[in-house]
């Protein structure tokens, strides 16, 4: 299997399929670039050379201690792009891997980046505050930390629900996307499970969609119920200088379904405008 090794000696998994221009997939809490699965298929198919790695402590990447913040998930995204010397890249990143994709785009890859895509994902900042009114308690944050730390097999299992917004009255269960769900969040280190979380929830990203200087497709579900669209896509809009809001109604955070379907040609529809 292919691996990169940072600076820091961590070993980054990737899977890289299909030849053109490169897309780069940066994955969600607590999954790994199986949650692109799909999307490497139907954008290789598409003619564009597509790559997905496990985030450090995520998937086959390496189970770390240390590192698991926004910054340094950027800088393993930077030495990935480097070491296959990607140019012209567009990014997409959901949920978490939206925040390192914006990160990396606005401090690390200056000159490489063509245009970002986003969907359901953590900027500008997701924890509540006097600033924030409008983001998600403290509180929230720390029952996921405890659920990690006490029985984080069933809590992916319960979180798979509402991710997928299959606790919606008549919403259509997949047993088989919880399952997978689960599978994932598994293979993460415990550590860097509980890590992510402040990452993902305190990282303030307003500086970074500001100096954003590439085309931006934000990408939100208005049913979401894990990254309210109302303290994410609706705020990023109005930071970005050069962004295209696209929502989804009904859709949940997680990219499954009718929601995927549509999401995957939107994004081929943007990358080739």
């Amino acid at each position: 299997m292919p691996y990169v090794t940072t600076s820091d000696g961590t070993e980054i998994y990737y899977t890289d399929q299909g030849s053109g221009q490169p897309i780069v997939l940066s994955h969600g809490w607590p999954l790994s670039s199986d949650a692109w699965q799909v999307e490497l298929k139907v954008f290789a198919d598409a003619g564009y050379r597509t790559i997905a790695h496990d985030r450090r402590g995520h998937g086959r990447s390496a189970k770390t201690y240390t590192g698991n913040d926004m910054t340094t998930y950027a800088k393993d995204l930077a030495e990935l792009v480097e070491h296959l010397d990607l140019h012209d890249v567009i990014l997409i990143g959901h949920s978490t891997g939206g925040g390192e994709v914006v990160r990396y785009a606005a401090q690390f890859g200056r000159g490489r980046v063509a245009k970002v895509i986003t969907a359901g994902a953590v900027p500008p900042i997701m924890v509540k505050s006097d600033a924030n009114p409008e983001g998600t308690p403290i509180e929230v944050f720390d029952s996921i930390r405890e659920g990690v730390l006490k029985d984080r097999s069933q809590f992916f299992k319960d979180l798979a629900m509402s991710f997928y917004g299959f606790n919606r009255n008549g919403a259509q269960t997949s047993q088989g996307a919880i399952d997978d769900f689960w599978r994932q969040g598994m293979l993460v280190n415990l550590a860097a499970a509980y890590d992510c979380v402040k990452a993902f929830s305190e990282t303030d990203q307003t500086d970074d969609l500001k100096a954003l200087d590439v085309p931006i497709m934000i990408a939100h579900g208005d049913d979401d119920q894990i990254v309210p669209i109302g303290a994410a896509a609706e705020k990023s809009i109005k930071l970005v200088k050069d962004g295209t809001l696209k929502l989804y109604p009904g859709a949940p955070h997680g990219i499954f379904g009718a929601y995927q379907e549509q999401l995957d040609r939107d994004i081929l529809e943007f990358i080739r405008a």
